[in-house]
């Protein structure tokens, strides 16, 4: 059911041991110690593979994340901020990653902007619980996300570049939009 590619990128993303939420004291500590070494190597495999699509950070717990996540297509660079909290119930759940920009304008995501991973990334989740962490949730449900919608929203007019909306000075130095 995994394509090659998908099961490279698994392989280079360490898999997690501790099975802790952030309501655990120091096991979350040590657990969020993982998740970071995990993400460390995941960016670092991404830019030695020409493939850096995502700044993350968190709060000083590591229970709220935020960031940026881009995509390229027809050679532009789409940017949108992506934001997610660690669940109570982690990591029995997955955690639900929110564009907020794009929230109400794709059937494929959630109130606030949660994108639908319900069908493809939540049973692969619960099947490898507690091995896989955030940057498992990024290269196999908001990387694979991406790839798929922003193209048919782009397509189909609901996501503009911000080059082609911004106001451009004329000739005669008036202002209009792209």
């Amino acid at each position: 059911m995994v394509d090659e590619v998908t099961k490279k990128t698994l392989s280079n993303i360490p898999l997690l041991k501790t099975k802790a939420s952030p309501r655990d004291g120091e096991q979350w500590r040590q657990r969020l110690k993982e998740e970071l070494q995990s993400l460390i190597q995941y960016v670092k495999n991404n830019k030695e593979a020409d493939n850096d699509w995502f700044r993350l950070e968190s709060n000083q717990e590591g229970t709220r994340w935020w960031g940026k996540a881009w995509t390229i297509q027809d050679m532009l660079r789409y940017e949108f901020d992506i934001e997610f909290d660690i669940p109570v119930t982690y990591p029995m759940s997955a955690p639900e990653i929110a564009i907020p920009d794009l929230d109400g304008k794709t059937a494929k995501m959630y109130r606030g902007g949660k994108i639908c991973m319900t069908d493809h990334f939540q049973p692969l989740w619960a099947r490898n619980v507690p091995r896989f962490g955030i940057a498992h949730a990024l290269a196999l449900g908001l990387g694979p996300w991406l790839a798929v919608e922003i193209p048919d929203l782009i397509a189909r007019g609901i996501v503009v570049h911000k080059e082609k909306t911004a106001p451009t000075t004329t000739a005669d130095g008036s202002s209009s939009t792209k």
